[in-house]
């Protein structure tokens, strides 16, 4: 194992000598124009990352994104395409299998006239569960709605019944357990 002779931190990251670098979490990620608290975040590549949901449509939604701040799927280069989806594929399994799930829906909303609200690549996914809506579509209707709400709070910053810094770090601190 080699010696550390010094160390120079940054705001973004720890620098070992010279020649070594560790990445480090940063405080906030940005989405779109807002910023994901790193303690919301529990898994990151150098080209994406996944949080919990502010405001869950179902236990266990969780967003996964890539990095660079990307509007629509088309904008997307190859290799984000494929971490995304890689991502999603683990992800999605461990998610299910943690909540009891029996199913998972994975959403992406392209453009505002699809529902995205936040104007960065996102895919949702929920743990589904029998009988968790009447109606099986009616996740999407939650979906958009909870996103309108999250906008409309967030750009007014009026009093919100968000959960809490804590709350949303203990869920992603459980899931850093089994990610990938």
């Amino acid at each position: 194992m080699q010696i550390v002779n010094h160390l120079l931190y940054t705001s973004r990251s720890i620098i070992i000598s010279s020649t070594h670098f560790i990445k480090m979490a940063v405080e906030y990620y940005d989405f779109g124009p807002y910023k994901i608290h790193h303690s919301s975040v529990f898994h990151t590549t150098d080209l994406s990352f996944a949080f919990v949901n502010l405001r869950p449509a179902v236990t266990g939604h969780v967003l996964i994104c890539p990095k660079r701040e990307v509007k629509r799927v088309a904008d997307l280069t190859d290799d984000e395409n494929v971490e995304l989806w890689r991502i999603a594929h683990k992800l999605g399994r461990q998610l299910e299998s943690y909540h009891n799930a029996t199913s998972l829906t994975f959403c992406i909303q392209d453009g505002p006239q699809a529902g995205q609200s936040v104007p960065h690549v996102h895919i949702h996914i929920l743990p589904r569960k029998n009988g968790d809506f009447e109606n099986n579509d009616d996740i999407y209707d939650l979906i958009n709605e909870k996103e309108k709400e999250l906008k409309r709070k967030l750009a007014v910053d009026l009093e919100r019944k968000d959960r809490s810094l804590d709350e949303m770090a203990q869920e992603a601190d459980a899931y850093r357990k089994f990610v990938l």
